[in-house]
């Protein structure tokens, strides 16, 4: 109390972004209660009639279940397995650049497609992989026939991830730039005059300082693991690969929002949320006793 009375000022300042947080994410909070209640919105959150673990129990026993949790827990554990080292191998090799005009062009070059809408990418795919577009013109002259790649669901994984990487790959290094940017040049020098290469100069310097950061982000990703991106899965899908893309968050908008069964999609999103914060959780406890990293 004594140190928040001798500060204050700073607390004052912090309040509107307290407030913010509390208006905006607890406040809401409320109107979770509808997953347990059969929700009308006649009757409003309150007058709904309660029926407890109804909708978990009728989600969790519908044939559609086991595809949709498996889709998503493939789609988002390849998604971290394949898109969370490139940003830190990107910044590396930025890192190696000695020349500031060639690495601000080469970041520029890099960055830009994060600032691209998704709609506009999900649109780029689409054309660029269409039976006539520029990728099945050059495969036509090898396989003689195209590859409906937007209808074929194994196909579905890969468009995903790539793109994924290639949007958001470039501006997720930064962080690591940032923090490879207080490296010692001197570290640098002195393993080099004790004759380390390269590789053994990233292993030892760079990746060790990067080791905190890297763990704190692969904490959050972990935690969001089930949140692997509505926009452009729903903007992906077609008739004829929803066997692969369909997922927890675009059932969720097609049966809480399109078919307005309220209280099973709100059922829904809870489930994937306490998901998440279980894997947060664990992934957390167990870095924290192997390295001591931790988040919180």
């Amino acid at each position: 109390m004594e140190y928040i009375k001798k500060n204050y000022i700073l607390y004052l300042f912090l309040l509107p972004a307290v407030l913010l947080v509390f208006i905006f994410k607890y406040i809401p909070m409320y109107g979770v209660t509808i997953a347990f209640k059969d929700f009308s919105p006649l009757k409003g959150v309150a007058g709904s009639e309660w029926v407890g673990f109804e909708h978990f129990i009728k989600f969790l026993e519908s044939p559609n279940f086991q595809q949709i949790f498996i889709n998503t827990i493939k789609l988002s554990a390849f998604d971290l397995l394949f898109g969370f080292p490139i940003p830190v191998i990107l910044a590396i090799m930025l890192n190696q650049v000695r020349r500031a005009k060639i690495k601000k062009n080469i970041q520029l070059i890099i960055y830009a497609p994060h600032f691209i809408s998704v709609v506009v990418i999900a649109g780029m795919i689409f054309i660029f992989l269409s039976p006539a577009g520029p990728l099945n013109a050059l495969l036509t002259l090898v396989l003689d026939r195209p590859i409906s790649f937007m209808s074929e669901p194994e196909y579905f994984r890969t468009i995903f991830i790539a793109s994924g990487i290639w949007q958001g790959a470039g501006f997720a290094s930064i962080i690591y730039v940032a923090a490879l940017s207080n490296v010692d040049p001197q570290l640098h020098d002195a393993a080099t005059i004790d004759g380390a290469s390269l590789l053994q100069r990233i292993r030892h310097i760079d990746l060790q300082t990067l080791k905190p950061t890297m763990t704190v982000l692969f904490i959050l990703a972990v935690g969001g693991i089930m949140t692997i991106g509505f926009e452009k899965a729903y903007l992906l899908q077609t008739s004829m690969n929803l066997p692969a893309s369909e997922i927890i968050d675009t059932y969720v908008y097609k049966r809480g929002l399109q078919a307005a069964d309220w209280s099973f999609g709100a059922a829904i999103g809870l489930f994937n949320s306490i998901i998440s914060l279980v894997l947060l959780v664990t992934v957390n406890t167990v870095v924290k006793k192997i390295n001591g990293e931790t988040l919180y």
